[in-house]
């Protein structure tokens, strides 16, 4: 990314104290692991925005609060005028030396939350915006979000022998913020901690907007045994669904690149909410991640 300082994390660098803890998420639940990585990296010094949403659900249970930093709910559309706000008045009161960091789901950034996204990466602000990405409203009960993918079955999106799950795919939000000219946007994924405690300790020290997207597994919505999450997390990288990049200075970069993509089939099959899938819909899928992967090796730089 340009001429810019990496900073190395390893995992014996993080410390011990726990700033995400207790809390009531489901086993396995892949978007609470992203939020206590994330708060690891950027330590007490954080004001935490959290929407309406599986993590606001399962964290400000008076009196077992999950946050040990200062935390907030927002309104389901507001995290980022939110984080806009509690950043702004940290400064006027001058405080220093502080994270004003948001963690939203899939639905709460790509349909709900977008405009408010958007404005704050306009002014630039100096915020840090996380998207857990479970590809559903798991909260409220496995609605269709604007992140499910194709084919997948949702209570909103069901299958059957007319439907066949999802018909629409998974927005680009990682392009979409980009497009803003956003200062920096990256993808993760939970099954790739070291990537996403890089992105995360460099995000810390951007002087702008970033947005982290990270790939967080729901094995209630998705179907799977708790004990998979991790390996899920990591196939879906594997095999091609989802990849790893950067956005800075303007420029995209590729983080990993899978080379000879992994199976699709056992990723799809995998769970049950893919499990109602014929052949021709398991080639569409392959079609549109060969047609993404073409244009990201012929546009993309790989670091």
């Amino acid at each position: 990314m340009g001429n810019r300082t990496e900073k190395k994390i390893s995992i014996r660098e993080l410390s011990d104290r726990e700033y995400f803890y207790g809390h009531k998420a489901c086993p396995g639940c892949g978007g609470s692991l992203a939020l206590r990585l994330a708060l690891k990296v950027l330590g007490e010094r954080s004001y935490a925005v959290v929407p309406a949403g599986c993590m606001s659900a399962v964290s400000f249970i008076f009196p077992q609060m999950a946050f040990t930093c200062n935390a907030i709910i927002s309104t389901f559309p507001g995290t980022a005028s939110m984080l806009s706000g509690v950043a702004a008045g940290a400064r006027a009161l001058g405080i220093k030396d502080f994270h004003a960091v948001g963690f939203a789901g899939d639905g709460g950034t790509a349909d709900i939350g977008l405009q408010a996204l958007s404005g704050a990466i306009d002014r630039h602000d100096k915020i840090i915006y996380i998207c857990y990405d479970n590809e559903a409203y798991m909260n409220t009960g496995v609605q269709k979000s604007g992140l499910t993918p194709l084919g997948a079955r949702t209570t909103t999106s069901p299958a059957g022998k007319r439907l066949r799950g999802a018909f629409t795919q998974k927005k680009p939000m990682f392009e979409i913020v980009a497009a803003h000219g956003i200062d920096y946007a990256a993808t993760a994924s939970v099954g790739y901690p070291m990537d996403y405690l890089r992105k995360l300790e460099y995000a810390s020290r951007v002087e702008g907007t970033s947005y982290i997207h990270v790939f967080a597994p729901c094995p209630v919505g998705w179907g799977y045994e708790t004990a998979e999450t991790i390996a899920l997390a990591k196939n879906a990288v594997d095999c091609g669904l989802w990849y790893l990049a950067e956005f800075s200075d303007g420029k995209f970069t590729l983080n990993h690149n899978p080379g000879e993509f992994s199976s699709l089939r056992d990723y799809l099959f995998g769970q049950s909410r893919f499990i109602h899938l014929q052949e021709e819909d398991v080639n569409t899928i392959i079609s549109e991640r060969d047609a993404k992967w073409a244009n990201i090796h012929r546009a993309w730089r790989f670091s």
